[in-house]
């Protein structure tokens, strides 16, 4: 089983993946997958600034900057900021190049976010933790740090297989192979073309279980919110398959 724990991400997220990574108007850029993230992101903003962890090609900051919504990025990918600068310039929506545990943006941000399982991109707990503090030194009291993450699915692992089929669609399969010990996975996306050609992407991640995380965010000064199955607020259950969370930094606190 291979856990590529040895590639960085800066090798993962290439120029090759940024120029293929937006799908506009299908997959995660579909309107009814966007549409609600931004709203309620814009909502939690209020009239504060918002600070994306790991900003991509501003998939989601870029909708948001045009709710009226200051935005800034950190991004450790630089082809994936150059992707984003098609879209926007600097002065509209600012990044800092680094990793979203320890890199710092100026100013101070009414909320911080990290969308689409993102968080899972750091392979270690310590750096995980590190993440939550980060934000933490970026919001002001009693803002608020959002987390969109998918619940492990280790129910549909039978014992002895370490490999689950997620998803699959024509043109496109997706699985994940898993290592219990290291609480690692490796995400497989196979996409077809019309020839029966290939393209493969991998990405390593390390799974983070729902309570696992809300101690995460209690180490860094953070209360949990709330927590919903999706962005319309549908109630998370046994069954959901991922989470938003939105923790908050006590009005009479903060993290160092």
């Amino acid at each position: 089983m291979v856990i590529m724990g040895s590639m960085r991400q800066e090798e993962i997220w290439n120029t090759q993946t940024a120029r293929h990574y937006d799908t506009p108007g299908a997959g995660m850029f579909a309107p009814e997958v966007l549409g609600p993230a931004v709203d309620r992101l814009a909502e939690l903003a209020a009239d504060g600034r918002a600070l994306e962890f790991a900003i991509g090609t501003g998939r989601v900051g870029v909708p948001l900057a045009e709710r009226g919504v200051p935005v800034t990025g950190i991004e450790l990918s630089r082809a994936m900021v150059e992707q984003l600068r098609t879209k926007v310039d600097e002065a509209t929506i600012p990044v800092v190049i680094g990793d979203m545990a320890t890199a710092t943006a100026p100013g101070e941000y009414t909320l911080v976010y990290l969308v689409y399982n993102t968080i899972s991109n750091l392979l270690t707990q310590a750096e995980q933790v590190a993440c939550f503090r980060n934000a933490a030194r970026h919001l002001t009291p009693g803002g608020r740090f959002v987390i969109e993450l998918w619940v492990p699915e280790l129910r549909r692992l039978p014992p002895g297989q370490e490999a689950v089929v997620w998803h699959q669609e024509p043109g496109y399969i997706g699985l994940d192979t898993y290592d219990l010990l290291r609480q690692h996975v490796v995400s497989h996306h196979f996409r077809f073309d019309e020839s029966g050609q290939a393209r493969l992407f991998r990405s390593p991640h390390r799974y983070i279980w729902p309570a696992e995380l809300d101690l995460m965010a209690r180490l860094a000064g953070f209360e949990r919110e709330s927590r919903h199955a999706d962005w319309i607020g549908t109630e998370f259950t046994a069954e959901s398959r991922s989470h938003v969370s939105v923790y908050r930094i006590s009005p009479g606190r903060t993290s160092s």
